[in-house]
């Protein structure tokens, strides 16, 4: 099967992230009845008729008792997991995932795909043969910055699951609070979790708000990744146990970004407000901060069922180089000894005693500085791999336009929507192959978000872009790989997404479509 380009009718609406095949059929397509027949897993039947009835405005309804041509839904294995194969014609639609990921990523092309015509609905004819480029497709929330409760986490997770992300990293301690309970050191969310940025209301999630959201993620085929950020970003840790942390470090460029933001400096022992970052740290070397760092990752890895526990490692301005690297490298150990591979921002790729196969997570720049790829290189120097989450390029919470109300500019100023778009994974780092790279992820950090609405108009359409980097083939290896063509694309899903309640911003960038009959 060799892509091509689709039929004008279809073109608007066509799929985000592009799929690695796609042939446009002949005929006019399948036309969705009002009640249109479907067979398959009735889970997977239940998330279609949802999308279809939010897609078609309620006019169209999928009934399993109904007869006649319709959709039919199956798993047939295959050696490529989450992949998927469309077909549509006049006669009916046939959608079969290689496993239940691969199901669930088809039938939501299949929702995207649905256009209006003047009579009512229908699947243009289309053959599609799909399979993700990356295993690890990501979206990270930090809820420590600003805490969400679990509705709004799950609201998260059905966003990112629709543009076939599978990844939830959960950004659960900084220096401005403690979200995520742990049983055997309950003085965390007792005394650490009540603060947020600018005075607003804390909290945490308890033990079992957390597996609500582990198995809302799996159901969705969505893997949870909690973060304890560590031996930095701690300033939290100490309203708890003051004995761990080390005085908050007054750099000149604490005070710098104190001055620029109109935040406040840190004071040692009162919740922390503002949104300098690097002036904390944990006390290297001493036998009660490993009893910590054991006791915390020993609960969450059991709390977790997935495979990675991140422990940070970023901008520890606050600590000694020589107490980072001995400390990282312990972290590391500690999260392999429970039984989890360990997962570090880029900067623990300077220690030369990781643990072998922990993955670094890159943060730099697109082109790097700074040295930042030499030490995400470290990484796989040591056998692991990388998630690239190249802060100019697909960090969310950076302003997308210079009037934005909300968001940053330090990673390089404005990430417009094409910048997020336009970069190439496989040729960003010099000297790592694609082999090398786990996958992408999407950061939102939330600096200056406070609600669920912010969280949206941060993240859509941006994180389309960055689904596209994380699923789609190469720049350069498929004729609608191309910002021109993803532009178009995402303008046709703005009823979907109004329909499925995402607050999303019409960005001038993307010719949004209004999508009348034809």
């Amino acid at each position: 099967m060799t892509g091509t380009q689709p039929r004008d009718a279809a073109a608007s609406a066509w799929p985000v992230p592009l799929p690695r095949d796609v042939v446009a059929g002949e005929g006019p397509g399948f036309t969705l009845r009002a009640r249109t027949a479907v067979t398959g897993d009735r889970t997977v039947i239940g998330i279609l008729t949802n999308l279809v009835s939010a897609r078609t405005n309620g006019e169209v309804s999928l009934d399993s008792t109904a007869t006649g041509p319709g959709i039919s839904l199956a798993v047939m294995d295959a050696e490529t997991p989450e992949s998927y194969r469309l077909a549509a014609s006049a006669d009916g639609i046939e959608v079969t995932g290689s496993d239940a990921a691969g199901l669930f990523y088809g039938i939501q092309t299949l929702a995207q795909v649905i256009e209006q015509i003047d009579d009512g609905w229908r699947i243009p004819a289309v053959e599609i043969a799909d399979a993700p480029r990356f295993a690890y497709r990501g979206v990270m929330l930090d809820v420590a910055r600003h805490f969400f409760p679990v509705e709004v986490v799950l609201g998260v997770i059905d966003r990112a699951a629709q543009l076939k992300l599978n990844h939830l990293h959960l950004h659960l301690s900084d220096d401005q609070g403690w979200r995520i309970e742990i049983p055997s050191r309950p003085e965390l969310t007792m005394l650490a979790s009540g603060s947020a940025i600018g005075g607003d209301d804390g909290g945490f999630y308890t033990a079992e708000d957390y597996a609500q959201i582990v198995a809302y993620a799996a159901a969705r085929h969505m893997t949870v990744v909690p973060e304890i950020d560590l031996p930095g970003h701690t300033h939290a840790v100490g309203l708890a146990y003051p004995d761990l942390v080390e005085p908050p470090v007054l750099s000149e460029h604490i005070r710098e970004v104190v001055e620029a933001y109109g935040s406040t400096l840190p004071v040692a022992g009162e919740p922390y407000e503002g949104i300098a970052v690097g002036f904390s740290s944990l006390r290297i070397g001493t036998p009660a901060t490993e009893a910590f760092v054991t006791d915390v990752v020993a609960d969450l890895a059991a709390m977790t069922p997935g495979p990675y526990l991140h422990v940070g490692g970023d901008e520890a301005l606050g600590t000694d180089p020589g107490g980072y690297a001995a400390f990282v490298s312990l972290a590391s150990r500690i999260v392999a000894d429970a039984g989890k591979v360990p997962v570090m921002w880029h900067e623990a790729g300077a220690a030369s005693d990781l643990h072998p196969g922990t993955i670094g997570q890159y943060w730099g720049f697109v082109s790097p500085i700074d040295g930042m790829d030499e030490k995400a290189r470290g990484f796989v120097a040591r056998g692991g791999r990388l998630i690239l989450s190249p802060a100019d390029a697909v960090y969310l919470d950076m302003k997308d336009a210079v009037d934005s109300e909300l968001g940053l500019t330090w990673a390089n100023g404005v990430t417009s929507v094409e910048r997020a778009y336009t970069w190439e994974p496989g040729s960003m780092l010099e000297g790592v192959a694609e082999s090398a790279i786990l996958g992408i992820e999407a950061p939102l950090w939330t600096e200056t978000v406070r609600t669920p609405d912010d969280i949206d108009t941060l993240m859509f359409p941006r994180i389309a872009a960055a689904a596209e980097a994380a699923w789609s083939p190469a720049t350069g290896e498929h004729p609608l790989r191309t910002w021109e063509s993803f532009r178009e694309r995402v303008g046709g899903h703005a009823r979907l997404w109004d329909a499925l309640g995402i607050h999303f911003r019409r960005s001038p960038e993307i010719p949004w479509h209004d999508e009348e009959a034809s």
